[in-house]
């Protein structure tokens, strides 16, 4: 199986348990203010790498990973853009290394159909780990923020919870667009209703990605908002771990 990759991290910390191979697809959806990474946007671009080469690389760092409790980590862009490939490379992950797996997704392409619905079943068995982004409880900011409606990735997490998929939840805490009081505890409250919620992670937004905005000739939206304060990011923290 081919999937179109925009890079690999072979040593990562911070997505997931212990050190991770991590995977950033090419593809999404969203367009976020705040990203990072809009070189993956272009579901065109990227390299196409099987399965079978990355089995075989992730198998180099096996040590290192095993002695870590670690994983593979696949993010993006949106990694469920590819969700045959997802499949196909987890099922070589538990088979061939038996490893953690571990998935970071934003839930923009998300769609109820019975055949979407049938993979997302079959990706369940072989996944460990959602680190699922909510990035904007409110749907009008939702998609002001990053062009898409909010109700379908809702809904996806509410998905995961019903088949017990274990959920880290993430939340980039943006000053003016996604830290206000009122928007955190709906958050807060919306999290409460989940039932496989193990972990909730306050990421203070930052503008290391803007040089790539300006290397692919776009205008950066939020080039005079400023990382939020210590203070303002404890306060996201307290309130969304209210919530566990």
């Amino acid at each position: 199986m081919i999937g179109r990759i925009h890079s690999i991290e072979s040593f990562g910390t911070v997505d997931g348990p212990g050190i991770r191979y991590v995977i950033f697809t090419q593809g999404c959806l969203l367009r976020c203010q705040f990203c990072h990474n809009p070189d993956t946007w272009n579901t065109k671009a990227g390299k196409e790498m099987s399965t079978d080469e990355l089995i075989e690389d992730i198998r180099s760092y096996l040590p290192y990973l095993e002695s870590s409790n670690g994983g593979v980590t696949v993010s993006g862009g949106e990694p469920l853009l590819q969700i045959d490939f997802l499949i196909d490379l987890f099922t070589k992950c538990k088979n061939e290394l038996g490893i953690h797996t571990a998935i970071d997704s934003s839930a923009g392409c998300f769609t109820n159909t019975p055949h979407f619905m049938e993979k997302l079943e079959r990706l369940f068995k072989v996944t460990d780990l959602i680190l699922l982004d909510l990035k904007q409880i409110d749907n009008e900011k939702h998609k002001k923020l990053t062009g898409l409606p909010n109700q379908h990735i809702l809904e996806f997490a509410r998905i995961l919870s019903n088949h017990q998929v274990p959920v880290w939840i993430r939340h980039v805490l943006v000053p003016g667009l996604t830290d206000s009081t009122e928007d955190l505890e709906r958050l807060a409250a919306f999290i409460r209703t989940l039932k496989n919620v193990q972990k909730i992670e306050v990421l203070p937004y930052h503008k290391l990605g803007v040089y790539k905005w300006e290397n692919l000739g776009l205008e950066y939206p939020l080039e005079h908002t400023e990382p939020p304060s210590e203070e303002v990011v404890n306060r996201a923290i307290e309130i969304l771990n209210a919530a566990r």
